[in-house]
């Protein structure tokens, strides 16, 4: 009966808030159906004027024209509605299928261990998926993901536009976090006991860290490899970790001994003297004085100039009692492939880092370790970028004279570029140079063998180790681009020749050099006459 009764008194007030929820929706809807119009009343023609049924039925036909036009506006905004709807949904079920088919994940939280053994089987796939153990067939150089290098304090990057510097502190939060955290976590690793040595371990810290390099691959995550000091000299501390878009995992933690690791230069030459004595300077300071696990071999093209370079080698070996080197005497015309290639295969000792280099080359005691470093036998393949130097005459032509050439190498957006169009440099194991095929032997003169040789590491298993190098400089000179090179031969010389000279805004300061006189002659003598 109570319940009846309340029933009864809260009816009327029902039925009170059922009409006014009625009348608010009506008028709602008037409103958003009333075609927005320009704030000006329709002219109502007056009762007793001759066309009032022509005025009235042109006021009823240009609402209805409104109205319509409204209504169809609106049905199209329903239908794009509907079909991102739809795109978003389908997207979204074909993510959950891959997810589903190819990992089976069921993240059930009523069962939490189930779950996140789930996620770790996902994370650790992710790992497998990218490449971390071994290298994968690639279709062409494009297809590359090449590495960054960093150091506690900068990040050497490639320059992909006009703005990018080729080295920068990192200055966004985000990528100075995550390197941070990167080495703090390697740290981390380093000091963790392994349980098994009684002796006290050594405790790591941040100033131990070398150099680090970094990938992403969009689909799987960051490859981080980093190199820390060992317990003596010439040995090093390697942490490879992999984030999958997830908590950093560690991959592989190895002790790495290069204190016998030897590294053969191989240079191929013809006349060119003069700068072959200073290459020799930076080979005896670098390779020789502060490196030591050095040979050199030199395979020379034709007669000229050759008592010179041979007297230059001798002399070397006499002031610093260096024996290890060869001198390779050819008898035709110059081919960088061939020379590189015999240079190669002269070598007659135990499987040995073969470092493929130019006369006109600059590389520090630290490039070797990392050449060393970045190489194994049937898994890695260094390709370092090196930064390539602007013409010192633009680039200091408004200074009293010329640095000297110590103070020129310094990577700066001014100086010079990376050289990522280049893959003549490049560091690898005899064995796999050997097993690979070596150079093209058909390609004469100047280009083309290197990128020939890239290809083939890239179709291969090995691993391609793509990274910008502050220790290896390819030094400034005058380039020739002779007639008897092929159509695109010459064009690949033309093109590294314009790349050569100066930086875009260097360029552009000598092309306006006339404009640029003749405004601040003008200033000159509007200042006068003020």
């Amino acid at each position: 009966m109570m319940f009846r009764r309340g029933f009864i008194l809260f009816l009327p007030r029902l039925v009170g808030l059922l009409v006014v929820a009625c009348c608010s929706m009506s008028i709602v809807y008037m409103l958003a159906c009333t075609p927005k119009g320009d704030n000006q009343q329709l002219a109502l023609p007056r009762v007793h004027s001759p066309t009032v049924k022509e005025g009235y039925e042109a006021i009823l036909q240009e609402q209805e024209e409104q109205h319509r036009n409204y209504i169809i506006s609106l049905k199209k905004q329903i239908a794009q509605l509907k079909a991102e709807l739809q795109g978003r949904t389908e997207q979204l079920k074909n993510m959950q299928n891959q997810y589903s088919d190819s990992l089976d994940i069921q993240l059930d939280h009523s069962k939490p261990e189930k779950a996140q053994a789930n996620l770790l089987a996902f994370l650790r796939s992710q790992v497998d998926k990218a490449e971390v153990h071994s290298g994968v067939k690639l279709s062409t150089e494009y297809a590359a993901v090449p590495f960054e290098s960093f150091t506690l304090q900068k990040v050497y990057q490639l320059e992909t536009g006009l703005t990018r510097h080729p080295e920068e502190k990192p200055v966004r939060k985000d990528k100075r976090d995550e390197l941070m955290e990167v080495i703090e976590l390697a740290v981390g690793s380093l000091n963790k006991p392994d349980g098994v040595s009684k002796a006290k371990p050594r405790v790591y810290t941040a100033s131990d860290f070398v150099e680090g390099i970094y990938r992403t691959e969009k689909n799987k995550g960051t490859l981080y490899e980093l190199t820390f000091k060992g317990d003596a000299k010439h040995q090093f501390k390697k942490i490879v970790l992999f984030r999958p878009f997830g908590p950093v995992m560690k991959v592989k933690n190895e002790n790495v001994n290069m204190a016998d690791t030897l590294i053969n230069v191989i240079v191929p030459l013809a006349k060119r003297a003069s700068k072959f004595r200073q290459f020799m300077q930076n080979f005896r300071e670098m390779g020789i004085q502060q490196d030591g696990r050095i040979h050199l071999t030199v395979v020379y093209f034709g007669k000229e100039q050759m008592n010179e370079v041979k007297s230059i080698l001798e002399n070397t070996s006499k002031s610093v009692n260096f024996k290890n080197f060869t001198f390779i005497q050819l008898n035709e015309e110059f081919s960088r492939g061939k020379g590189l290639d015999v240079g190669a295969r002269f070598w007659k000792g135990n499987n040995v880092v073969l470092f493929f280099c130019d006369v006109d080359i600059y590389f520090t005691a630290e490039f070797l370790n990392s050449c060393r470093l970045n190489t194994q036998p049937g898994k890695k393949v260094f390709y370092p970028v090196l930064f390539s130097q602007y013409n010192p005459s633009i680039i200091y032509g408004h200074h009293d004279s010329i640095p000297s050439l110590e103070q020129q190498l310094i990577i700066k957006k001014e100086t010079g570029f990376w050289r990522d169009f280049g893959f003549g440099m490049t560091c690898q194991y005899r064995s796999d140079f050997i097993n690979i095929g070596g150079f093209d032997l058909d390609i004469k003169g100047w280009g083309g063998e290197d990128v020939h040789l890239y290809r083939k590491y890239l179709h291969s298993n090995l691993m391609v180790i793509r990274t910008p190098v502050r220790g290896l400089f390819h030094l400034w000179h005058e380039k020739q681009c002779l007639d008897e090179l092929t159509p695109e031969q010459y064009k690949m010389c033309m093109q590294s020749k314009a790349m050569n000279e100066a930086s875009h805004g260097q360029l552009g300061m000598l092309v306006f050099k006339q404009e640029i006189e003749t405004h601040l002659h003008r200033q000159k003598l509007s200042s006068k006459k003020t």
